[in-house]
């Protein structure tokens, strides 16, 4: 198995070559950032307005964030195996996809360690700001999206997913 994930000089190379980088890295990595970033707010959200109690928004926001890691890196992994398209590895791609689609759940899942839900639902929003804004950026430098054209897309899907966690939470 371990054969099957790249070692650091091929790391290496992949960096150098930028269209290898952004189908082996970038674009999974993206993938994974925008789902995890944005599959993971309605039932965040949802939590936070139904239940008020930070503890049990971390642990839905928590075990969303894994369940959603874990299901894309096998999505990724298992969707190609590199040789038609020459995206690479699929053990690797869904290494990157699951892991960034951890951590794009997980950021904004952090700030209900405080027991304050007002003030961590405030950190929250930020936090979520500024996924957004990271994605848009991602796009505009490795896929050349207009930065404006790219923001309002991640902000309408972003919006949608919140408002639809919002209108369950309060339900």
């Amino acid at each position: 198995m371990s054969e099957n994930i790249p070692n650091l000089s091929e790391l290496s190379a992949i960096v150098e070559n930028d269209k290898s980088f952004v189908l082996r890295i970038v674009q999974p990595g993206l993938a994974g950032l925008m789902d995890g970033s944005v599959s993971t707010l309605a039932p965040i959200f949802a939590t936070a307005f139904a239940t008020h109690n930070s503890r049990t928004i971390f642990l839905i926001g928590a075990a969303s964030a894994v369940g959603a890691g874990i299901s894309m890196a096998f999505s990724e992994g298992l969707s190609d195996d590199g040789s038609l398209t020459g995206r690479g590895n699929p053990i690797f791609r869904g290494l990157v996809t699951g892991l960034m689609t951890f951590i794009g759940g997980f950021l904004h899942t952090l700030p209900f360690l405080i027991s304050n839900v007002h003030t961590a639902l405030t950190w929250a929003y930020a936090v979520v700001g500024v996924e957004l804004v990271v994605i848009a950026l991602i796009r505009h430098r490795y896929f050349k999206t207009s930065f404006a054209l790219s923001c309002l897309q991640v902000i309408v899907g972003g919006g949608l997913v919140f408002a639809a966690g919002v209108l369950i939470g309060q339900s």
